[in-house]
């Protein structure tokens, strides 16, 4: 046997042919690698007995070849992965503009700190404390402007999702910090209520990102066009059976009318340019994270999203 399985997975597969001799007529299924005689390896699914016998047990064993299964599930995989990078990129690309204006107000702030910063120390009798305090403005203002670049790039990054502990309310803050000026551009209010004492959850900090992006994008979109109050509510606290719950609610055009049940179906949009995907990969990414996304109308006006997610617990794969 040692020489037959992949080596990573040799000592699996004795532990699995040991519980089998410990549990007689007992069947037990598992996946492996296993290693032709040319070197190529390929997936199986392995379905043992162990029965007795005058001599001693033996384990019976059925094999069956699921190579193809598995190469057919990868694709599948970074299909996805290839769909969710196009609907980042392409919601970014529509945001450019307010992108633009958003990481030039840091920088234009940092060029007239730096000129009072001159002006102070030209004087003929230079003012240290006032030329240290526009030095500093500088600073943050340069801290801020990188910090916003670097969550742009992340959200343009390509790769294999990476699990790790992430405070959903800090991710909610990054998003509002990217859109404000698109939500400004549209004289569309921006509140949140946030709780301070939630847990973190196990997850990949760019997928959450691109969940909550897409979900304030599309308050946006429907708040763009109507008339009196245009207000965007964001909110975490703590839910049910270790979760937490997260919504998003506007005061747009709702969800539409006899169709509210598709809005989360592929290729399903209301927009002239939309691609019908963002929700669909949303809620995709909600569920891989063992949670839920889910829509409801508001009254007297408007839309609400909400998904939750279980605290500090593994994802499924």
């Amino acid at each position: 046997m040692v020489g037959v399985f992949y080596e990573v997975d040799r000592e699996a597969a004795q532990r699995n042919i040991a519980l089998c001799l410990e549990r007689i007529g007992q069947a037990k299924s598992w996946e492996a690698r296993k290693v032709r005689k040319d070197g190529t390896v390929l997936s199986v699914r392995e379905t043992a007995k162990a029965v007795p016998r005058a001599n001693g047990p033996i384990v019976l064993i059925a094999c069956e070849d699921i190579t193809e299964h598995k190469r057919a599930e990868e694709a599948l995989r970074q299909a996805q992965a290839d769909l969710e990078q196009v609907n980042r990129v392409t919601t970014m690309g529509e945001l450019t503009a307010s992108l633009a204006h958003e990481v030039n107000q840091p920088i234009a702030a940092a060029v007239t700190n730096a000129n009072t910063c001159l002006r102070w120390l030209a004087a003929d009798s230079p003012n240290l404390k006032e030329a240290r305090a526009a030095a500093m403005r500088i600073v943050k203002d340069g801290t801020r402007a990188g910090e916003i670049v670097s969550r742009i790039r992340l959200l343009f990054k390509k790769g294999t999702p990476e699990r790790e502990l992430v405070d959903v309310s800090e991710v909610i803050r990054e998003m509002i910090v990217i859109l404000r000026s698109e939500a400004m551009r549209y004289s569309i209010s921006v509140r949140t209520e946030l709780a301070e004492d939630l847990p973190q959850v196990l997850g990949d900090r760019v997928q959450l990102q691109q969940v909550l992006m897409n979900l304030i994008m599309n308050s946006i979109d429907a708040m763009k066009d109507v008339h009196g109050t245009r207000e965007l509510v964001i909110k975490s606290q703590h839910s049910e059976n270790e979760h937490l719950l997260v919504s998003v609610s506007d005061t747009g055009v709702g969800l539409p009318a006899q169709q509210a049940d598709q809005i989360f179906n592929a290729f399903f949009t209301t927009k002239p340019d939309g691609t019908g995907m963002g929700l669909r990969i949303s809620r995709s990414i909600v569920e891989s994270h063992g949670g839920r996304l889910w829509a409801a109308d508001n009254s007297p006006r408007g839309a609400s999203f909400y998904l939750t997610l279980p605290a500090k617990v593994e994802a499924r794969e």
